[in-house]
């Protein structure tokens, strides 16, 4: 391995690896070149700095560039964006957005961390001033301002997936009108359609309007603002848009460089996090990452990975050689009252992949019957026809009900029967959950059909 390490995107896979390199390298030269004006800050967190529940922006910064600078001795160079990689010289070519000039860069190792970018239609007036997308901490400020100094009543949300519903509940906490519309037959497309359905009712319950199976067609625009969404079905007036319809990996400057990408051209990696060009790595949500159920690459852009990635680069970059496993598809998120979780694998994949299962529903309490504030959860296990092994969880409930998929996780991961969950010496206590817990529960409902 060379010296000098270049680091594209200064956010959680890329600052990640930096610091690991440094703490084990501190004589090497590291530069990060990060597109934003902020260093290392969650993005998960920007639905609740928007709702107010995160009073300052500050709050969500772990640390700033100066911080890296001035502690780490890591050259964060910000407003610089990355337009183009040559691998066989091994340069990159980048924008200073600060003077709008462009040099060339040389690097021994890169480590390609650019993350993920909010979908766009490709629509007349995606670009008016009224017209967020989610997926950098300098839109969610942009929004959370034009809300407080616009004071706008309505909003339309595009997207049904988890940044349309938290910001949902984000517009709707800061008291406005929220209309969700998405062209699928269902909320979270990564839920079964039967426990989507649930979500649906608590969306509607809250006093959302939802509208499914409708597309986009065009925005109406007076004076560079959206003032109504036209779908195919219907017109809804407006002072502001969201788009909620997920993020794809941020990866078309990386065209004739010689990269090779794959699932919806996220970075191809090893679980070394190497590309298939030597000297280049990568991490987090740019890249694909290994499902360990469906033995599958997906794209799946969530900040746990992005850390775990970075990490993992970051010890292999530093000759600290270790490898990432994969993951389950964990994921929680919250829309007002009610928690929502899930992990593994869905019906839909399991049909497609050919694997023979079967699937329960129970419900059940968070707490003992008895104990105040016991809240309702529902749990769907599916798991192995002929063995029994778990293959997917989904948990709907409110207050308790979300941080149960853990325990469905670790048996996916390890790759557990229902027996094992039923066997599983799990905590009891009537402030916490029932004598059985409703995890276990659902898995002696479904073994019977095993």
């Amino acid at each position: 391995m060379g010296n000098k390490l270049v680091v594209i995107g200064g956010d959680a896979a890329g600052m990640s690896a930096a610091s690991k390199v440094r703490r084990v390298q501190p004589e090497r030269e590291i530069v990060v070149f990060e597109k934003s004006e902020y260093t290392s800050y969650s993005a998960c967190g920007i639905p609740y700095f928007i709702s107010g529940m995160v009073p300052d922006m500050e709050e969500l910064i772990a640390r700033t560039p100066k911080q890296f600078r001035d502690n780490y001795d890591i050259d964060v160079r910000t407003q610089c964006e990355v337009v183009a990689v040559n691998t066989v010289d091994k340069k990159i070519k980048v924008l200073n957005k600060g003077n709008d000039t462009t040099f060339w860069q040389n690097y021994d190792d890169l480590l390609i961390a650019t993350g993920g970018k909010a979908i766009c239609p490709d629509i007349e007036g995606k670009n008016a001033k009224n017209v967020f997308g989610i997926s950098t901490l300098k839109s969610g400020e942009k929004t959370e301002r034009y809300i407080e100094d616009k004071n706008p009543k309505k909003a339309v949300i595009v997207g049904a997936g988890y940044i349309g519903l938290e910001m949902a509940e984000a517009l709707i906490i800061r008291g406005l009108e929220v209309t969700i519309i998405d062209r699928s037959e269902q909320v979270m497309g990564t839920l079964d359609p039967d426990m989507a359905e649930k979500i649906a009712e608590a969306i509607i319950e809250l006093g959302i309007t939802l509208h499914l199976k409708e597309d986009l067609k065009e925005f109406e625009i007076s004076s560079n603002q959206v003032v109504a969404v036209k779908s195919d079905k219907r017109t809804i007036s407006t002072d502001m848009v969201i788009l909620g319809m997920g993020t794809l990996p941020n990866t078309v400057f990386l065209e004739n460089s010689g990269i090779e990408l794959g699932t919806k051209n996220a970075i191809k990696v090893n679980n070394k996090m190497q590309t298939n060009v030597a000297n280049v790595w990568a991490a987090g949500d740019c890249t694909a990452t290994f499902d360990i159920v469906s033995q599958n690459y997906k794209h799946i852009a969530l900040g746990t990975i992005a850390n775990k990635t970075g990490l993992v680069a970051g010890s292999n970059l530093a000759n600290e050689p270790i490898t990432f496993p994969g993951v389950v598809g964990t994921a929680v998120t919250k829309i007002c009252d009610y928690e929502v979780a899930r992990t593994g694998l869905t019906e839909k994949e399991l049909k497609k992949l050919n694997i023979e299962y079967v699937t329960g529903t129970i419900k059940s309490k968070t707490r003992a019957g008895y104990y105040p504030d016991a809240e309702d959860i529902t749990v769907k296990l599916l798991a192995e026809k002929k063995t029994g092994r778990l293959l997917g969880g989904q948990i709907i409930g409110k207050e308790g009900a979300a941080k149960r998929i853990d325990v469905l996780a670790t048996a996916l991961t390890t790759k557990l029967t229902l027996q094992n969950i039923i066997d599983l010496d799990l905590s009891y206590a009537p402030p916490f959950s029932p004598v059985w817990d409703p995890v276990q529960t659902a898995a002696r409902y479904l073994i019977k059909k095993i």
